[in-house]
């Protein structure tokens, strides 16, 4: 376990247990805060996070510990991070923009430490390039990711489906998804979560598909209707959050199925023979 990054510690001492949304909120600050986490006090962790003062000592319990006290002193034993008081102002000099792009440059960071271990990311690119045809489900701040995969996907996939509006017709289209042949589906998932999404990946297990999902964090809502669940986090240093880490995962899981496609490579050569053909680029 002192083998990993802080961040990547920090989630496997959250696996196993069933965090309420207020814990994985928690949690989900901790992780953004992995080499901080260790030299806060409660209160200051409850600032973080958004919650009360009282709710970290219940999150601390939860995870099996007296208190607070007794959680900040593993962490330090097993996730030593900077001298608490010592230097690291730095990030004092940055103004609002330059913060949100660096918080991104850590997410960034972190989403590289997490595959270092390539296995969920092949596990999914397999499934997804097995399913025929394939659903991509989105919805709300999420529907860009959801769009922004299929279009790509569907360079080297025969049969994607992008699914990006909610509404009545939503389990429809899962239906008629299943119905044609669909052995998993892959879902963006990004706050704020539309119980929506959490719905439709129910009903989509419920019919039988395999579910991968990209998120936020692996204490996200839509964690428990998901077969595989990977995360990236976004930033929310500005007005609205970012989700450069989310895109690229996106891009990670086309190459992961790409692999798993034999005739990917053959598309791409054939999509670019027919765009060359039609002038369909101004390079």
């Amino acid at each position: 376990m002192n083998g990993s990054s802080p961040a990547a510690r920090l989630q496997q001492l959250f696996e196993g247990h069933r965090l309420t949304p207020t814990q994985r909120r928690i949690a989900h600050s901790m992780v953004r805060r992995a080499g901080d986490v260790p030299f806060l006090s409660s209160v200051e962790l409850a600032e973080l996070a958004g919650v009360s003062q009282p709710s970290v000592t219940r999150f601390a319990v939860a995870l099996g510990f007296d208190g607070y006290p007794a959680l900040r002193r593993h962490l330090r034993e097993v996730a030593p991070g900077p001298v608490e008081g010592g230097a690291g102002t730095a990030a004092d000099t940055y103004n609002e923009y330059q913060q949100a792009v660096r918080a991104e440059i850590e997410n960034l960071q972190h989403l590289a430490e997490l595959l270092a271990d390539p296995t969920p990311v092949e596990r999914a690119g397999r499934l997804l390039a097995a399913s025929r045809p394939l659903p991509v489900l989105g919805l709300r701040a999420a529907s860009s990711q959801a769009r922004g995969f299929g279009y790509f996907a569907a360079k080297v996939h025969p049969d994607v489906r992008v699914l990006d509006e909610g509404g009545s017709m939503l389990h429809d289209r899962i239906d008629a998804a299943r119905r044609a042949g669909a052995s998993a589906l892959v879902c963006f998932a990004l706050p704020r979560h539309p119980k929506e999404v959490v719905d439709a990946l129910a009903y989509a297990r419920e019919q039988g598909l395999a579910v991968v999902s990209v998120a936020d964090s692996a204490f996200a809502p839509v964690a428990k209707h998901s077969d595989l669940l990977i995360p990236a986090a976004v930033g929310t240093g500005l007005a609205f959050d970012t989700a450069c880490a989310p895109m690229l995962l996106g891009r990670v899981l086309l190459e992961a199925m790409c692999d798993d496609l034999p005739d990917a490579q053959a598309r791409l050569e054939e999509f670019d023979a027919r765009a060359a053909a039609r002038g369909l680029f101004a390079e």
